[in-house]
């Protein structure tokens, strides 16, 4: 499988983090790889020196002039909008798009970066992700897109995202396309390493909010976090959620990397830590508010989890707070 060749169009004003939380993904996979799998080239609009949306200039690689003798070669060619952008046609950008289209390429838009790929009348009766602030004029200017409430959107051959965050999750679903979901572990691995453990322990409780997840998958897990105390057998959730046992199961292990009852008990066991953190409730009534009947069960779980016992984390979390006391 050859090299995936990436172009990024940036316009005027564009969102340096959003673009650059793209780019950080494609540098990051080639990092991971054994040799590099993703090239990527950068154009500007009129000059290839584009000033971002916080004054630093980035030297492209060329314009989208020298863009239309190459276009052809690019997989992918994604253009990078901000919130000071300009939402009116550039007559150039939108030749160049309806030409790379007609190949079959993928095109891509960050931020408001969907409003060009609307002006080539390249996203008619699709669905895109755009800024909320440019809604009214997706709406108002081309009533014929439809305009998603989710901060990405990837099909076959169209990726929008909002902003920057979803700028990563775009790329990191367009990489996981051309290069498996493998590569994507590594990649997060890798870019979530300043997450703190507060932030770790509540991602899984917002996993049901997360759009890009399947929604029958969504469902489980909202079924799972509203059920904590008395947690659900396996069959229950999957009835709940009006989907086999076994299709739930290839539900967890494709979107997630685990199994329903792996990932229902970590939830748990989450929950509980923070209860020992976060108030005064004995062990005892923490194991239980957590769908333990068990009290050894409990300490048994919690330690193969957090590599310590129940009481031992409540310790470390009221010294914590002692020491960051004034």
């Amino acid at each position: 499988m050859g090299t995936v060749k990436v172009g990024f169009i940036l316009q005027p004003n564009f969102s340096l983090v959003a673009f650059t939380g793209a780019l950080d993904a494609l540098v990051t996979a080639n990092l991971v790889s054994p040799e590099p799998v993703f090239a990527y080239q950068t154009y500007g609009l009129p000059s290839a020196v584009t000033t971002s949306d916080v004054g630093i200039e980035i030297a492209a690689n060329g314009t989208i002039k020298s863009l239309e003798n190459d276009f052809s070669s690019f997989d992918v060619l994604i253009v990078c909008g901000g919130l000071r952008c300009s939402l009116t046609e550039y007559s150039p950008l939108s030749h160049i798009l309806k030409s790379f289209d007609k190949q079959g390429g993928l095109l891509g838009g960050l931020w408001n970066g969907a409003v060009a790929l609307a002006h080539a009348n390249l996203l008619s009766q699709q669905e895109c992700a755009i800024h909320p602030d440019n809604h009214a004029l997706m709406k108002e200017q081309f009533p014929q897109v439809r305009v998603s409430k989710n901060t990405l959107v990837v099909t076959q051959h169209r990726a929008t995202c909002t902003g920057p965050a979803s700028a990563l999750e775009m790329m990191l679903k367009l990489i996981a396309r051309y290069r498996g979901a493998e590569i994507v572990r590594a990649i997060r691995e890798i870019l979530s390493c300043d997450i703190t453990s507060a932030d770790q322990d509540a991602i899984p409780l917002q996993m049901a909010d997360d759009p890009t997840l399947p929604e029958p998958l969504r469902e489980v897990l909202e079924l799972m976090r509203k059920n904590i105390e008395e947690p659900l057998t396996l069959v229950e959730l999957a009835e709940h959620s009006q989907v086999s046992r076994r299709q739930m199961e290839r539900l967890f292990h494709a979107h997630l990397d685990s199994s329903p009852s792996r990932y229902y008990l970590e939830l748990r066991l989450r929950h509980a830590k923070r209860l020992l953190a976060q108030t005064n409730e004995s062990i005892t009534n923490v194991a239980i508010a957590c769908g333990f009947v068990s009290i050894s069960h409990f300490n048994n779980c919690f330690k193969d989890s957090f590599g310590m016992t129940p009481g031992a984390s409540r310790a470390r979390s009221v010294a914590g707070k002692i020491a960051a006391e004034p």
